[in-house]
């Protein structure tokens, strides 16, 4: 059965999803091993709550969820000019993509020849998307390896987030690629809270109505 949400709880979510790709020639990028699970899950979430979704996915392989619209991107560049074009006065913006902080200087036209390539990559850093793009509400996720806490608070502040949901990607069924996650929350103002491994469907549905109360 479809879930309903109360008109005035109801609102424009802007999801960005999956990793980015930044090329150094037409068959050679760096990215991460980001699915875009999270993100989906918490698109199909949101639209099953009765709100207004637009779901900005880097490159994956998942099916659009019914009722979102979806826009594909493969860069971070393009990924912050879709958001931009995205957001509206009153949207609530959630980050799940894993973006790449850095790019090649250098986008070859053709497949570079190992002859052609030094053993130094030159590389510049992106725009940070989250910190960039300006939304009534703010959410960030932050994949982590150690010290998850104070990483997650850094990122909060550094970037105007109400809340950044945080994980350490070195546990058991945790992150990138799984079917389950287990996240910490840490809200800015002051409050934390930790759930436990779950699944991402789950997860979604639990952090779309934490989304609601921060709009509320």
């Amino acid at each position: 059965m479809r879930e309903k949400v109360e008109a005035k709880r109801a609102c424009h979510i802007v999801i960005t999803a999956g990793p980015t790709r930044e090329y150094l020639d037409p068959v050679r990028f760096l990215s991460n091993p980001s699915t875009g699970k999270m993100g989906f899950e918490l698109a199909r979430a949101a639209v099953r709550r009765g709100h207004r979704v637009t779901l900005i996915a880097g490159p994956v392989s998942l099916k659009t969820p019914k009722g979102v619209t979806r826009i594909d991107v493969v860069s971070a560049r393009e990924m912050l000019r879709a958001v931009e074009d995205a957001i509206e006065p009153q949207t609530l913006f959630i980050s799940t993509a894993a973006v790449a902080d850095w790019r090649p200087l250098i986008c070859a036209n053709q497949k570079l020849k190992k002859s052609q390539m030094s053993d130094t990559l030159k590389l510049v850093r992106n725009p940070d998307i989250l910190a960039t793009v300006q939304a009534r509400v703010k959410v960030g996720f932050a994949a982590e390896t150690g010290a998850v806490a104070q990483e997650a608070q850094r990122k909060m502040k550094t970037k105007g987030l109400a809340l950044i949901v945080a994980n350490d990607v070195t546990q058991k069924g945790v992150g990138f690629g799984t079917p389950t996650n287990k996240v910490d929350l840490f809200y800015a103002d002051g409050r934390q809270e930790s759930l436990p491994l779950m699944t991402k469907r789950a997860l979604g549905n639990r952090l779309v109505r934490i989304c609601e109360n921060l709009c509320s």
